[in-house]
């Protein structure tokens, strides 16, 4: 197991370089800077918000620049946010998207498992027909249509819920995280339920399945005791980037139910050409995706015996 993690992690380090190069060439090939829609600002005003961010350096010496910082934990100041650096301005908006992703992501778990292995156990019926319609629906609607549709019909009309996600003064409370939990859960249940009945009906046809219940088995215990575990192996590989993307919040859901998380951050600093805090973000979801990716290797040993004894 340590071998596994230490291969992870030497394969770790040039993926995250490359997304890091990436993002930074990409990041100022985009027209304009961070101080071109300030306004008022003289030419020597301007020339010195360069110099004093090193912009007015050459490309090559920016990013090395950057790289060294990168390697010392120093993910650079804000363009936009003087007072603040882009570590803390993640640290502050990380326990709002971990709240968010978390909840949704264990939503995703409870739901989408469970209806993909009872559409598998009712293939082809009425019950099977009517999850994977809800599944269709949930993968082709996207969360800027979702979210505001919840809030119509159940903060609006209904008024059974609020609407927005962060009160002043209250922060986050529980029934203030209905509504964003589901717009942002929806497409994850989806795909974990559609995912979870292919592979169930994959193992329902193998040869031991059958054995067990030749053996006299119930069905009850032939799905969650014998086909469950080896159905999972898709659904975990999956499960990597979809937390990652879960726990770094859901840029259209935060916006719309006005939560101060990480993706409103990246859209702030995406609109404002905020290098920094963009690269920030960037290199933390990367790192997120990776770490999670490396979950997933560790947890299909955990699941499957035969990888562990390969």
């Amino acid at each position: 197991m340590l071998r596994l993690i230490l291969k992870r992690l030497l394969t770790a380090i040039p993926t995250l370089l490359v997304l890091v190069t990436a993002a930074f060439f990409l990041m100022r090939a985009v027209p304009g800077g961070p101080f071109a829609g300030e306004r008022n600002l003289t030419p020597q005003v301007e020339q010195n918000l360069r110099a004093a961010y090193h912009l007015d350096e050459s490309l090559g010496m920016q990013y090395l620049r950057y790289l060294g910082g990168l390697l010392q934990g120093d993910l650079g100041p804000s363009f936009q946010y003087p007072d603040y650096s882009v570590a803390e301005l993640i640290a502050a908006g990380l326990p709002y998207s971990l709240q968010l992703g978390g909840l949704a992501f264990l939503l995703a778990l409870v739901v989408g498992i469970p209806a993909g292995v009872v559409a598998a156990r009712r293939a082809n019926s009425p019950t099977d027909m009517g999850i994977m319609a809800f599944c269709l629906i949930g993968i082709s609607v996207p969360n800027f249509v979702v979210a505001p549709l919840l809030v119509l019909v159940f903060a609006i009309h209904m008024d059974w819920l609020p609407a927005m996600a962060v009160e002043a003064g209250r922060g986050m409370g529980l029934r203030n995280m209905v509504l964003p939990v589901i717009a942002l859960a929806l497409p994850q249940i989806a795909y974990i339920a559609r995912i979870t009945r292919s592979s169930m009906l994959d193992v329902l046809g193998a040869g031991y399945i059958t054995m067990a219940r030749a053996r006299g088995l119930s069905e009850r215990r032939v799905l969650w005791g014998h086909a469950l575990r080896p159905a999972l192996l898709p659904v975990a590989s999956y499960l990597g980037p979809a937390a990652a993307a879960l726990l770094t919040g859901s840029v259209v859901v935060e916006q719309i139910f006005g939560i101060p998380g990480i993706g409103r951050y990246f859209v702030q600093g995406a609109v404002n050409r905020d290098y920094t805090l963009v690269m920030g973000v960037v290199v933390f979801y990367g790192a997120l995706v990776i770490g999670f990716n490396m979950l997933v290797d560790i947890s299909y040993r955990l699941i499957d015996p035969r990888l562990r004894r390969s």
